[in-house]
């Protein structure tokens, strides 16, 4: 997880998505610029406007249920995308605008070829196939999306209306499918080999960050382990978050090198910690299409030293898309060594509950989105309780994701929720900044 989004008490969501919705998006960005002090540099604030095409051709070739369950994917997508890619300091807003348009604003200091760099990662993210509820072929929808640099000469109305004029001149033209107010295009100041080749020396030299985010028992706060998170601090675009990263190998065919990287690191930095702390690990869908899995990662703790017991491995919708049979195989395996499994990001997107009866797994991790309104909205209310007494009656640990204020952790407590991680406690820290919390 990254920075907040900002959201109050108050705020108007769309019905759909849960997102914030126009209304809330023009209040957000015209309280940003009035709050900004007058006295220093124009508020930073950077604002893009994500147009999906064939949203109408889904809707008719799948029916409209499928076309609003891939409206409710890809609000997910920006949402964990901003969450994971924009500063930890800085606060943002995703809204969406209506059919298939969605607004990202962040207020934060950002260069416009980083801006325009964080768009085609997040094109690249949305672009990705989307499981279809009904069943059958996956669906694909392909994003345009306008950037702006907001000015102190600028208002909600008018960024809006220049993002939506860039959205129609990109539509017309068919050509880009990113493009500034201004008609310009930034240049990315790396080429998408670059930043491949790039990654690969970053890792052959350690630049791979790893970071890990607290997790802590609801009844007494105490620890129980982390998570580990990949960051890279690149020297021209910035930081990139652990989804994006990987974007970035994938299309340098090295997803399942830097996933033995990070794995491998994790596992040796945590090999000091005390023996009641758990460390959870993040898996891709290269990884479990590999049939020797299951015993290359066996061989890999060993090698550390730290106990294949002691490891949770996490596991999201897109890992089972492909394959459920061989996926089920491999955490079978998985399993004999005595490792634990999570279904992550429970509730963001489809879930296919069929995964709860079939697969070898021991706890779910609540997405973060689910949180979002339960503290005012009774159908909200009624979700977690609904998600809690399957989780009991399936005999899973519950961990939520995303605590940001005592209120929400009190209220997953009482609804039998056992273990939590977010900012309320703590933001991903270094390794030596977390054996500190032992």
């Amino acid at each position: 997880m990254a920075s907040i989004p900002s959201y109050t008490t108050g705020d108007t969501r769309d019905a759909l998505t849960g997102l914030a919705d126009q209304s809330q998006a023009r209040e957000t960005i015209e309280r940003w610029l009035a709050e900004w002090p007058s006295d220093t540099i124009a508020c930073p604030m950077h604002a893009m406007m994500i147009t999906l095409g064939r949203i109408d051709t889904v809707n008719v070739a799948f029916g409209e249920s499928a076309g609003d369950g891939a409206l409710v994917e890809v609000a997910q997508r920006i949402r964990h995308f901003a969450g994971d890619e924009l500063e930890s300091s800085s606060a943002w807003t995703a809204a969406r605008l209506g059919g298939g348009n969605f607004l990202l604003v962040a207020r934060q200091e950002c260069s416009r070829e980083r801006w325009q760099w964080l768009a085609e990662a997040l094109a690249d993210a949305i672009a990705m196939p989307i499981a279809n509820p009904e069943g059958g072929a996956s669906l694909r929808l392909w994003p345009r999306i306008a950037l702006m640099r907001v000015t102190q000469n600028d208002d909600p109305d008018s960024v809006l209306d220049r993002l939506s004029e860039v959205a129609a001149r990109m539509r017309d033209s068919a050509r880009r499918r990113i493009d500034w107010s201004t008609g310009d295009v930034a240049r990315s100041g790396r080429s998408n080999q670059q930043l491949e080749a790039d990654l690969l020396a970053a890792i052959d030299r350690n630049e791979i960050e790893i970071l890990f985010q607290p997790q802590y028992a609801l009844d007494d706060d105490r620890l129980i382990g982390a998570e580990a998170l990949a960051r890279w601090d690149h020297p021209v675009i910035g930081r990139i978050g652990g989804g994006t990263l990987f974007q970035v190998a994938e299309r340098a065919d090295h997803v399942a090198h830097l996933s033995r990287h990070i794995v491998m690191r994790a596992l040796e930095k945590a090999l000091h910690w005390p023996d009641h702390l758990r460390l959870s690990l993040n898996i891709t869908p290269p990884d479990l299409a590999a049939e020797n899995f299951a015993i290359d990662f066996a061989q890999m703790a060993e090698k550390t030293g730290f106990p294949l017991e002691r490891i949770t491995l996490e596991i999201v919708e897109q890992v089972l898309l492909a394959d459920l049979d061989r996926v089920c195989r491999v955490l079978d395996q998985l399993k004999l060594f005595g490792i634990c499994i999570a279904l992550d990001d429970f509730g963001a997107g489809f879930c296919n509950f069929r995964y709860l009866k079939v697969l070898p797994i021991d706890s779910l991790k609540l997405d973060r989105s689910m949180l979002d309104g339960v503290l005012d909205d009774e159908r909200d209310r009624a979700v977690i309780r609904a998600i809690m007494a399957m989780a009991e009656a399936l005999d899973l640990q519950v961990l939520v994701e995303g605590v940001e204020t005592e209120e929400q952790r009190e209220f997953v407590r009482k609804e039998g929720c056992k273990y939590y991680q977010g900012f309320l406690r703590a933001k991903p820290m270094s390794a030596s900044a977390f054996l500190s919390l032992t």
